[in-house]
């Protein structure tokens, strides 16, 4: 793979825990607009523009973007930001419920990207990803890292912990949800070693970020096809990336909740999952293993288990294939969960108690608690060039946006 350091904007110091936002996909425009009340530094200004806008405002339109830009060159004018005077990487460690990981922050290159090098296992959603080129494109720089995933190279890690003991960090902050986010800057030079030993690593996988890589490489085709003067060292080639080693990464389940019972009755539903499947009502909420799902439906916890497929098809051994397979169309008439209205999704970072909360109110008529997918199932899938199910993994904890950014103008 292709790597290398980036001269990044930064933010000033003390300003890092003002700056850093949650990733813009995880809010939409009302939440954003609660989380930066009061905080007149937050990048969300900048990812999510509309919030400063009346509640009114097409989240598309030219005047979002206008003044996204606006916004983010006045962070530069004012100081919040400052510009690195060398190319640097930064070591960027999250811990979570005590849970820990650390990634290294650099930009990667568009073809390896293109080329397959970087492996995606989602599809983008074509509005999705025009409004984060748009955004790439007007202000000249990729906001938000993209979440990579390679497998564990000793050297690497031996680097990583050798630098996080012996020197400062230049960011340290807890954030509102109990986010532990540390940041250490390495020169280009000091980090030759680390990223010399990234090059040799063959394949990486977009764990998280698939809109936000796919249009970093829009953004740099149509650059190159425009400058007749292409040499290939334009910093648009390159994108914000954060590579973890695939050990320490933490998958949470995204749980399911169907609307309603397709005509059937609770007790009907559940005669026609003991007569095809092992159900026990023990009460248990969360599964113990693959090969098994939770059931919420009218105040009781059911538990329901399949033997584990051995199927060649890694798409074919997910938990959350076999539910639809088997369960969710053939008895609830779900069909395409991308697009059916009668299903929901729900992050597990949100517990079964939302689940409870959802059906108790009658939102939905039937919960689904999953185990989650792995990282190499994951891996499994984007090696056999093969697209995940919709709604199969939730990454926790979540990249804090405007800790880096890289320009490219």
């Amino acid at each position: 793979m292709r790597v290398k350091a980036f001269s990044a904007l930064v933010p000033a110091p003390g300003l890092a825990p003002e700056i850093a936002s949650v990733p813009y996909d995880v809010v939409n425009t009302e939440e954003a607009r609660a989380i930066a009340e009061g905080k007149p530094h937050s990048f969300l200004r900048v990812e999510r523009a509309e919030l400063e806008l009346p509640p009114s405002t097409d989240p598309y339109s030219d005047e979002v973007y206008a003044h996204a830009k606006s916004n983010f060159e006045k962070m530069q004018r004012q100081g919040d930001f400052v510009r690195e005077p060398i190319p640097c990487i930064y070591l960027y460690r999250q811990i979570m419920d005590g849970r820990s990981q650390t990634g290294i922050v650099l930009t990667c290159h568009i073809e390896d990207y293109e080329n397959d090098l970087i492996r995606k296992h989602e599809k983008t959603r074509k509005d999705k990803e025009d409004d984060r080129t748009r955004l790439t494109d007007v202000l000249g720089a990729q906001t938000g890292p993209v979440f990579l995933t390679y497998k564990d190279v000793a050297s690497i890690d031996a680097f990583v912990a050798a630098w996080t003991d012996a020197h400062p960090a230049v960011a340290d902050f807890v954030d509102e949800v109990g986010v532990s986010h540390t940041v250490w800057r390495v020169t280009e030079s000091e980090a030759s070693s680390v990223l010399t030993a990234l090059g040799d690593v063959p394949l990486s996988y977009v764990a998280d970020g698939h809109h936000r890589s796919a249009s970093a490489a829009r953004v740099g085709r149509e650059r190159r096809e425009a400058n007749p003067d292409h040499d290939g060292t334009e910093e648009y080639n390159w994108f914000l990336a954060v590579m973890f080693p695939a050990s320490q990464l933490h998958i949470l389940p995204y749980n399911r909740i169907v609307k309603d019972l397709n005509g059937m009755t609770s007790a009907e539903f559940l005669a026609k999952l003991a007569s095809l499947f092992r159900l026990s009502s023990d009460g248990r909420k969360t599964p113990t293993g693959s090969g098994s799902a939770c059931i919420y439906l009218d105040g009781q916890w059911h538990t329901l288990e399949w033997d584990v497929s051995t199927s060649a098809d890694p798409i074919e051994r997910l938990d959350v294939s076999f539910l639809q397979d088997h369960v969710l169309t053939p008895l609830l008439g779900i069909g395409d969960p991308r697009v059916d209205k009668r299903i929901d999704f729900v992050g597990g970072i949100r517990g079964t108690a939302e689940l409870e909360k959802r059906v108790n109110s009658g939102d939905g008529a039937v919960a689904f608690s999953m185990f989650p997918t792995t990282v190499q199932q994951l891996i499994d899938i984007a090696d056999a060039g093969q697209i995940m199910p919709p709604k199969s993994t939730w990454f926790e904890p979540k990249l804090k946006s405007g800790l880096a950014v890289h320009t490219f103008e």
